[in-house]
């Protein structure tokens, strides 16, 4: 069905595909894993159009492929699914689900069909949030997500590529994205799956395919390689540990005391107090209010009632940001795009940003010092840039999150409000987050924690607590906790 021989693209001097081959059959999910920086969205890109390869051929039913757009592409058979939302959010998710393929009377646009074609589609996830008429833009990033995926699925492609598809799904709306691409590669179509989740993908997929540094390394039967095995390809050395050592003890020194915050719709109640050293995880479902409770805390969000003390001090419920960044709070949004990056400001204003005073001299900006603690970070995370000065719109979506969360180290925020810190990261980057949330710890900070993964809260947490139907739970040690306790809890068992 679709076959690459060879394929190569540099930008300036980066090398992002270094010679990559790849072999596809009809009706095939084939997983391409690998580190952020090593190629994998590039590839899709090549293969949907909106990249033009240096080197190398492609061939689509054994016949040449070399498409010279997007729409090329999509008229090919070929539909990519991005890892960075590509929607319209002043338009509605029947406009964008169509477009490029919208029906038309008599040359006008036929908005009655258009409705129809939408619906039919809707029907595969039957998402509470989404209907034909609902303009995108007023979405959560869940919906959002499930659009971009329609809009593959209405181009009826022989060829489909996802780029993280589930990175921002609810477990309902994988398993109904899993139905689909059951029934999709029962009709005979090619998917070519790109994800973080190895036990993801050994649910999903047939075959896999390593990228490292441009380079297909390794590829075979997912059934006849360990989890150990794949993450020594994609990372080039063996991962011992995916956690590091837990952090000792919290103190009894409380950092943060949260009493009874109420901010509606989406938080009802929250309690907690977090003490210094302490990891506290926050699990829950998707739109249970987990994001809006430490935007609240944050500022970002109203609180209708309830109080919060940091280091004892009661901060007015209506303090801004800016003031609770300078009670000790610090805060790593979700939504990296929209909120968490200056996309078109340099690595080292993003990481800087929030303590220009480390790298200033009577008000005046160093820039050589200001470098230099950029490069510090980015160095200490693994952050794969040309330089401090690059824009942070230029770097892969995993790459932007860890520039996002040395921001906050940088910042020496005494504490850590991080929203699915691991958003889009590969599993060898995980290792070093994990390792700089624990180092926040051991040196006295406080992390409050939301996460949909599960294995990285028991991981790396001392405390847990679950936000159900906007209500959380009182917190209770991580070794009170199962799996099965935790999903029990967010569905209001």
């Amino acid at each position: 069905m679709l076959a690459l021989s060879g394929l190569r693209k540099r930008f300036g001097a980066t090398v992002a595909l270094d010679g990559v081959d790849l072999d596809l059959a009809p009706g095939e999910v084939h997983a391409l894993i690998g580190e952020n920086g090593a190629g994998k969205s590039t590839l899709l890109n090549v293969i949907a159009g909106a990249l033009a390869p240096d080197a190398g051929t492609m061939r689509v039913n054994d016949a040449p492929y070399a498409p010279a757009s997007p729409l090329a592409a999509r008229h090919a058979g070929v539909a990519l699914i991005h890892q960075e939302l590509s929607l319209c959010p002043h338009l509605t998710v029947a406009e964008n689900v169509l477009m490029g393929l919208e029906p038309t009377r008599a040359g006008w646009l036929d908005r009655a069909a258009m409705r129809r074609e939408a619906a039919r589609l809707l029907e595969a996830f039957s998402h509470p949030d989404l209907a034909p008429d609902r303009v995108v833009g007023t979405l959560p990033i869940a919906a959002r997500q499930v659009v971009e995926i329609l809009r593959a699925m209405a181009a009826r492609a022989s060829i489909v590529l996802m780029d993280e598809p589930t990175s921002s799904l609810p477990r309902e709306d994988v398993l109904r994205l899993f139905a689909l691409i059951r029934r999709l590669k029962a009709s005979g179509v090619t998917i070519v799956y790109i994800s973080h989740f190895l036990e993801e993908v050994r649910e999903i997929a047939d075959r896999f395919t390593v990228l490292r540094d441009g380079r297909s390394v390794a590829s075979g039967t997912l059934t006849g390689v360990t989890n150990e095995t794949l993450i020594a390809h994609m990372v080039g050395r063996p991962v011992d540990a995916l956690f590091p050592e837990r952090a000792p003890a919290p103190q009894e020194d409380v950092l943060v005391d949260v009493v009874d915050v109420v901010s509606p719709p989406a938080v009802r109640r929250a309690a907690f107090q977090l003490r210094r050293g302490e990891i506290l995880g926050v699990a829950g479902l998707v739109g249970s209010g987990r994001t809006e409770t430490i935007r609240a805390l944050m500022g970002l969000e109203p609180a209708e009632s309830g109080d919060v003390r940091v280091h004892g001090r009661r901060l007015a419920r209506t303090a801004s940001p800016a003031t609770r960044l300078g009670a000790g709070l610090g805060y790593l949004s979700e939504d990296r795009k929209g909120e968490g990056l200056a996309l078109d400001m340099s690595l080292a204003d993003n990481i800087t940003c929030t303590r220009y005073g480390a790298c200033s001299t009577g008000g005046w900006l160093r820039r050589g010092a200001q470098r230099d603690q950029a490069r510090r970070w980015m160095e200490a995370l693994a952050v794969k840039a040309r330089s401090p000065w690059q824009a942070a719109r230029t770097l892969s979506g995993g790459n932007q999150q860890k520039v996002a969360l040395a921001r906050l180290l940088h910042q020496h925020a005494d504490v850590l409000l991080l929203d699915e810190p691991t958003k889009g990261i590969d599993i060898g980057s995980k290792v070093e987050i994990y390792r700089a949330i624990v180092d926040c710890a051991r040196r006295g900070a406080g992390v409050v924690m939301v996460s949909s993964y599960l294995p990285e809260l028991f991981g790396v947490c001392h405390t847990l607590a679950v936000m159900s139907r906007g209500r959380l739970t009182p917190a209770r040690p991580i070794d009170e906790w199962t799996p099965e306790s935790v999903m029990e809890a967010a569905i209001g068992g």
